[in-house]
């Protein structure tokens, strides 16, 4: 359309010139004889003036429903300096339109479409008429960011050499990992794809192809269960590089993040990173992915309780666990119901109680209070600087699990403060760190086994290897998670690149069998033999980050078309019924 520009363009330098515009009604105004409509499109909105009594033809806009679609013509002048709206940017000038004609007339509107009615308006409404609901300018404004992330990711990725390719979506089913989407094979009766979880394996296929720098804005598939921060389908900035360490990682995400930040936010980005071990990131914050934007830290108070009569600590402590301590600064005069938030939260964790201690009043409130000596007071006042008004919480037991509990009571005691006004936390605070040296295999007590605690590829620090074997559980993996204000946003390692190491660690430590890796992963052992280089990557998760440079607790705002927490798509009508001569196309019957 021969538009002369978009209406959010339009400035008081451009008063006089004549003006084509398309976009759609956002509001209307009757001041009889003569009305004024707000025309919308992607760049913002400006006022249209239309005199009925100079354009008798125009009278029938005034009937339109707001979002309908027009096109008009007319002079670019000045408001009168009293009805200029200084909250538009556009808002000193108006439209006088000679000629328009309509494109599309809207029918009711399910719901208004301004944002403060729309945030109000429930979910699954917004999802089913999410093409309206993408109309708002919050909304489009998420999508805009979004976009703007992903351009400076590849931008600085094309930069830094690296080629954009395209990994296969459909891929074979392996039993790690998260649930899996399962794509029955018309061609193959009986057998299935799946759609791939991450391009893990594919990346490093082209790392031993040669192509040395790959990435790809992945699209990757999660048959789990949903919440704000998971969507069946999700996408990440992958990457992979040949010849490098983990330093060469640290650095170039680092750049990365640097680049997001002044092109999105247009702030510059503090490097190098902080990083932190594993065992430090547990043993002061309770969490591998830790919010350190409040200052709550875990304190080991094991050697106050080490020999106390109380044997709920003391038993724990003789087995070669910990007891952890949490002030949870001004929290003293916790209700009933609020104790009982903290409470549920431990038990979430595997907590059979949670001991406390309440300085309140000049008193010591417990229900432990009688196996506190004053000796134990002191030393317990001094190791968390407590003082009146605050909140002792404990949590007893082997040292991983006694540090996640508290952890969890951690955020549920910052979340309490942040309603009382004891906390706050400003939307534009990023804290972005490294968590390195995880442990590279977790005991599953259920399977009786070691687990790869990041995948099954990750390869062990070199300084650790003599102790796979004798002591699996103290080897540290060469793996690193980016975390920001308590968000993994993404994760990666150096991977095994030797085929005798990889097969080992399936079969001996993973305990797959044989035949089970040659099935599996027989093509990337065999792969290894024939010339495989050192190499590394990482997965940021795009949706995530864009989700918190906008402010926003759910991915599903910066998705263009998400799905609900039962996996529909509303507006589509997604999942659906399949026809029986598909069915039977696909070998499959229901039951």
């Amino acid at each position: 359309m021969e538009r002369t520009c978009c209406c959010g363009e339009l400035r008081a330098s451009d008063a006089g010139k004549s003006v084509r515009l398309v976009g759609w009604i956002r509001a209307r105004r009757d001041h009889g004889g003569l009305f004024f409509l707000d025309l919308g499109d992607r760049t913002g909105i400006v006022q249209l003036l239309i005199d009925v009594q100079r354009r008798p033809k125009l009278e029938s806009l005034s009937v339109l429903r707001c979002e309908s679609v027009i096109e008009v013509e007319g002079v670019l002048r000045l408001r009168p300096e009293e009805t200029a709206n200084a909250k538009l940017a556009t808002g000193e000038v108006e439209v006088a339109v000679d000629w328009a004609i309509v494109h599309s007339s809207a029918d009711p509107l399910p719901f208004a479409l301004d944002d403060g009615t729309a945030e109000k308006v429930n979910e699954e409404m917004r999802f089913t008429y999410r093409y309206l609901d993408l109309r708002r300018p919050k909304c489009y404004g998420r999508l805009l960011r979004r976009h703007k992330i992903a351009a400076a990711a590849r931008n600085y990725l094309n930069e830094n050499d690296f080629l954009e390719i395209e990994l296969p979506t459909l891929f074979k089913t392996t039993p790690e990992g998260a649930r899996e989407f399962l794509v029955p094979s018309r061609t193959n009766r009986g057998q299935f794809y799946a759609l791939a979880q991450s391009p893990q394996q594919y990346k490093q296929m082209l790392m031993v192809a040669g192509v040395e720098r790959y990435y790809s804005l992945a699209r990757c598939f999660r048959d789990e269960d949903l919440r704000a921060d998971r969507q069946p389908e999700f996408t990440q900035i992958d990457l992979e590089m040949s010849f490098i360490d983990r330093e060469d990682i640290h650095a170039l995400i680092e750049g990365l993040m640097a680049r997001i930040w002044k092109k999105v936010l247009d702030r510059e980005l503090p490097l190098p990173l902080p990083r932190m071990s594993f065992q430090d990131t547990m043993d002061r914050y309770g969490s591998d992915k830790p919010d350190r934007r409040f200052p709550m830290e875990l304190v080991d108070v094991s050697s106050v309780f080490s020999g106390s009569s109380f044997a709920v600590f003391a038993e724990p402590i003789a087995a070669g666990g910990v007891v952890k301590a949490l002030n949870g600064n001004g929290l003293a005069h916790l209700s009933q119901g609020e104790m009982r938030v903290l409470e549920d939260g431990a038990s979430a964790m595997g907590a059979k109680g949670l001991a406390y201690i309440k300085l309140e009043d000049g008193q010591w409130k417990s229900p432990i209070g009688k196996f506190l000596t004053e000796e134990m007071r002191t030393a317990l006042r001094e190791a968390l600087s407590a003082k009146e008004g605050d909140l002792i919480l404990f949590s007893a037991g082997p040292w991983e699990k006694a540090c996640a509990i508290l952890g969890r009571v951690r955020l549920d005691c910052a979340a309490l403060q942040k309603e009382k006004g004891l906390l706050s936390l400003s939307d534009d605070l990023f804290d972005l760190l490294w968590v390195v040296d995880f442990p590279l295999l977790t005991y599953d007590e259920g399977q009786s086994r070691y687990v790869a605690t990041h995948h099954p590829f990750t390869a062990p620090i070199e300084e650790d290897r003599p102790l796979l074997h004798s002591a699996p559980e103290r080897v540290r993996g060469q793996h690193y998670d980016l975390v920001m204000n308590g968000v993994e946003l993404g994760g990666g390692s150096i991977r095994i690149h030797s085929s005798e190491l990889q097969k080992d660690i399936f079969e001996n430590l993973l305990k797959i069998p044989a035949e089970a890796v040659e099935r599996l992963f027989g093509y990337m052992v065999r792969a290894f033999r024939y010339g495989a280089p050192p190499h590394g990557g990482i997965a940021l998760g795009l949706d995530r980050l864009a989700a918190m440079l906008c402010g926003t607790n759910s991915i599903r705002d910066v998705i263009a078309f998400p799905k609900t927490q039962k996996g529909m798509d509303l507006m589509v009508q997604s999942p659906s019924s399949a026809t029986e001569k598909q069915l039977r196309e696909l070998a499959i019957a229901l039951h």
